[in-house]
C-alpha cells in the first residue's frame, strides 16, 4: 500500500511594512512582497476608504502578485460587528490557505503592535488549528516619528508608556507619576481634550504631534502649533509623543548586573553539586 501524505497547508503571514515610507520596509519583508506565489490581502477600514498598507507597497513599486483582495475590518468598538468582519475575513482567507497558498497580510507599521493581524490570525486558527501564522516584525511608527526628529523616545533608565488615547484624559493622566515618556495613539477623537490637557499640564512644549508618519503628506507640529489643531479634524493615523519633565524617580538599581550575597553563591554551588 502507498502512503498517504497530508496536503501541504499555506501560512498566514503578518508582513510589517512599517508606517509608511518605503524605505523602512525590513529585507525580510520585501523578500516575501517578492513572492509571485502567495496571495496578498490587506486590510480597510470601508468600501470607500483605501487601504493604506497597500498604498505603501504601491509607492514601493512591488509588482502586484495575480491575487490580491483587500479585507473589510470597520472603526468600530461594537464587538459583535468587529466578530463578524474578522469571521468574514478568515473565511476569505481559509480556503487559499487549505489548499496549500501562503497568504500575506500586510499591514502598516508593525503587525504585533495594535494592529488588525492578531484578530484575523486567531479567527482563522479558531477555524483550522493547523495553520501557522508567523509574524515579520517591522518599524513603529512612534519609534520612526522619534528618529525622523533626532527624539530619544526613551534614555537610560526613562519609562514609556504606549496607550491608545481612547481611554480618557484621565487615564493618560494617571500615568505622569510613572513615566518619563508618553505615546498616546488614535488620538483623532480626542484631539482638543489632549491639548487642553497638555496646557493644564503644563506639557504643551513638550508635546510633539505627528499624522501619518513617513507617508508623503506626512504632517509634524511641536509644541504651542499643537493649537492650530483646535476645532479641526485630522488622520485617524496620528500619534502624540509627549516628554514628562516633571516625574519625579525613585531608588533605582545601580548598573545592569548585581551580584550575588556570599550565601547565594553557596546554595547555588550546593545545588550543581546535588543535581
Amino acid at each position: 500500500m502507498g502512503s498517504l501524505t497530508t496536503p501541504r497547508l499555506g501560512r498566514l503571514i503578518g508582513v510589517s511594512l512599517g508606517p509608511g515610507d518605503p524605505g523602512l520596509i525590513t529585507r525580510a519583508a520585501w523578500a516575501q512582497l517578492q513572492r509571485l506565489d502567495a496571495v496578498w490581502t490587506y486590510p480597510r477600514r470601508s468600501t470607500r476608504t483605501p487601504s493604506y498598507a497597500f498604498d505603501i507597497v504601491q509607492r514601493a513599486q512591488v509588482p502586484l502578485p495575480a491575487t490580491h483582495m483587500p479585507l473589510l475590518f470597520p472603526m468600530t468598538h461594537d464587538g459583535e460587528k468587529l466578530a463578524r468582519a474578522w469571521l468574514r475575513a478568515a473565511e476569505a482567507v481559509l480556503p487559499h490557505l487549505q489548499g496549500g497558498r501562503d497568504v500575506l497580510f500586510l499591514v502598516e507599521g508593525d503587525a504585533s503592535t495594535y494592529a488588525t493581524f492578531g484578530h484575523l490570525a486567531r479567527t482563522v486558527r479558531g477555524l483550522d488549528e493547523r495553520i501557522e501564522a508567523p509574524v515579520i516584525a517591522g518599524v513603529n511608527a512612534f519609534a520612526a516619528a522619534c528618529a525622523a526628529r533626532g527624539l530619544p523616545l526613551a534614555e537610560q533608565d526613562d519609562t514609556v508608556a504606549i496607550v491608545p488615547a481612547a481611554y480618557g484624559v484621565n487615564a493618560v493622566d494617571g500615568l505622569l507619576a510613572d513615566f518619563d515618556t508618553l505615546v498616546l495613539m488614535k488620538v483623532k477623537p480626542l484631539l482638543d481634550e489632549l491639548i487642553a490637557w497638555l496646557q493644564r499640564r503644563d506639557l504643551l512644549r513638550h508635546a510633539q504631534f505627528i499624522e501619518r508618519v513617513g507617508a508623503p503628506d506626512e504632517r509634524s507640529l511641536a509644541g504651542a502649533e499643537l493649537l492650530s489643531l483646535l476645532g479641526t479634524k485630522v488622520s485617524y493615523l496620528s500619534l502624540m509623543i509627549v516628554k514628562n519633565p516633571w516625574r519625579i524617580r525613585g531608588e533605582r538599581i545601580k548598573g545592569c548586573l548585581k551580584k550575588s550575597s556570599p550565601a547565594a553563591a553557596v546554595q547555588d554551588v550546593e545545588t550543581e553539586v546535588d543535581a
